[in-house]
């Protein structure tokens, strides 16, 4: 059977995306609500927001935000990181995770992953800690939490802060603890191909009182009250008390996220289900590596990636990625290390800096993974795989 991509005919007419959202009558219902009510803006739905991811995370604060890379940037505003301040970050992940150290002047310092979990590795975060050593940035890669049993002891080893860039991982848990509560701040995205979308939208967690008040302030341009709490104590006074940012996030997206919130559990118990057809689809296939799932986590399954074994296979992976594309597959890859972009190598960063995160990038694949894909969906993707890989196979 020919390639699609050699002029034959490709197991699909019509694309399916490596993600997308996942919106219902009752998301629509709610937002419509929002939007005839008397607030858009800095109004009651963003503290039900809040509200709702309290309760899914078991942490004591969150504030939300308009993105991800707000949450980020948050994160590292209450930790008042600034010029010479070093942070730990893993090189396997998207740019926001270490631009938001820039962000605060402070200096990114890029560590290599677990080969086999994808996630921060743990020994590594141990060699490169300095007395400018501020924090650590863990990337729950894909939607598996970090070894924060490991990362949390070598964080009060050295007095570090340990923040969770759980974009990928909300539903997700660790030891019977969820996402959201395994690090002393947790960041979260709500972009539409996350399990929860607000269009665009992010959020912090966190125990820590004083940090949730700053993130507040700075998500306001560093006033101490919002207009609906002025509102409600009948007064125009506010004062600025830091540089913060317009980094609110709007009612009707909050109405849309709390909505999102509430089928959470469903989505992860579908991505779960896909899961576990793909571990089994490639079982027996020598030419895919499915990166292991660690001992007491339970996966969330933003992403479903798998490392091609090169050396089984004639071609690279750009040829796998295109064969598979040509085939109505919307796969994906995740993530270039972030030091090999050009504005870091400006910066002075080499390559070479994380072999193992070179390594996967170099072999790494998202396959199709979201709440509304279909059994069919999937069945389509594992006929595009054998018959890109048996085309391929040495």
């Amino acid at each position: 059977m020919s390639l699609a991509i050699d002029g034959g005919t490709p197991v699909r007419k019509n694309r399916l995306p490596y993600g997308r959202q996942d919106i219902t009558d009752a998301d629509i219902e709610a937002v419509i609500s929002v939007l005839r009510s008397d607030w858009l803006t800095t109004g009651p739905m963003v503290e039900a927001f809040e509200a709702e991811i309290v309760r899914v995370t078991g942490a004591k604060y969150a504030v939300a935000v308009n993105s991800g890379t707000a949450a980020l940037h948050a994160a590292m505003a209450a930790l008042s990181i600034g010029k010479g301040d070093e942070i730990i970050v893993a090189a396997l992940t998207f740019a926001a995770s270490s631009n938001c150290v820039l962000y605060q002047g402070g200096t990114p310092v890029f560590v290599d992953i677990d080969p086999a979990t994808l996630t921060i590795n743990p020994t590594e975060v141990e060699k490169v800690i300095t007395p400018q050593t501020r924090a650590i940035v863990a990337i729950d890669y894909a939607g598996q939490p970090a070894d924060y049993s490991a990362l949390g002891e070598i964080a009060q080893k050295h007095n570090l802060i340990l923040v969770a860039d759980a974009c990928h991982a909300i539903g997700g848990s660790l030891d019977g603890r969820s996402v959201g509560s395994l690090a002393d701040l947790s960041t979260f995205s709500f972009h539409p191909v996350k399990h929860v979308t607000t269009g665009e939208g992010g959020a912090i967690t966190t125990d820590n009182p004083e940090w949730a008040a700053k993130m507040r302030y700075f998500r306001n341009h560093g006033i101490t009250t919002d207009h609906h709490q002025r509102e409600k104590t009948g007064s125009w006074y506010y004062e600025m008390q830091l540089l913060g940012y317009n980094y609110r996030i709007t009612d009707f997206q909050c109405a849309l996220g709390k909505s999102q919130l509430q089928r959470l559990p469903e989505s992860i118990k579908r991505r779960k289900e896909l899961a576990a057809q793909y571990d089994t689809f490639f079982a027996n296939m020598p030419e895919i590596t499915v990166p292991k799932v660690r001992k007491g986590a339970s996966h969330a399954y933003h992403l479903y990636p798998v490392l091609l074994n090169l050396d089984r296979l004639k071609v690279g992976r750009r040829q796998v990625f295109e064969a598979l594309r040509a085939e109505g597959i919307g796969v994906n890859v995740h993530y270039i290390p972030v030091y090999w972009h050009p504005y870091y190598q400006k910066l002075g960063y080499k390559h070479g800096l994380c072999p193992a995160a070179e390594d996967a990038y170099e072999r790494l694949l998202s396959l199709p993974m979201f709440a509304a894909m279909s059994n069919s969906d999937f069945e389509d993707t594992a006929a595009a795989i054998e018959k890109v890989i048996s085309a391929y196979r040495r």
